[in-house]
């Protein structure tokens, strides 16, 4: 500004006032953004790095599955069975195996991602509270 403060009307200085008001929230809002573009992007290349390794794990899990069965029948055919029964043999005891983890597992998720579990048991009891009060002070 060219004047003084001390000589500019009030309305001036008001006005002045919301105007650089108004671009400082302008610029938070505009840091607030790019941070969070930031932070967006950061997250999403952890996010691909973690589905990459998880695609890598279950290949393993399958790997190692697979020479379970390979030990098994393998020690199967040593106590006497013929490669295809302990081949079959084997494939269904691991395949029973992993099929109960799973169900435990699955079991043990849904059981954890009940409606009920996932009500807002505190936040309505406080929004009742709250619309109680306001009905009072009316």
């Amino acid at each position: 500004m060219a004047k003084s403060s001390e000589n500019a009307p009030l309305s001036e200085l008001v006005g002045s006032l919301v105007s650089d008001v108004t671009g400082l929230l302008r610029k938070e809002i505009d840091l607030a953004k790019t941070e969070a573009s930031e932070k967006v992007s950061q997250a999403m290349s952890g996010v691909e790095v973690l589905i990459i390794g998880l695609v890598l794990a279950i290949g393993a899990v399958g790997v190692l599955l697979a020479a379970l069965v390979g030990a098994i029948a393998a020690f199967l055919v040593e106590q006497g069975f013929n490669d295809t029964s302990a081949s079959a043999l084997a494939s269904l005891v691991v395949g029973i195996g992993v099929a109960l983890i799973a169900w435990a597992l699955v079991s043990r998720g849904i059981a954890a991602l009940r409606g009920t579990n996932l009500a807002l048991n505190r936040t309505a009891t406080s929004l009742r509270r709250d619309v109680e009060t306001v009905k009072e002070k009316i």
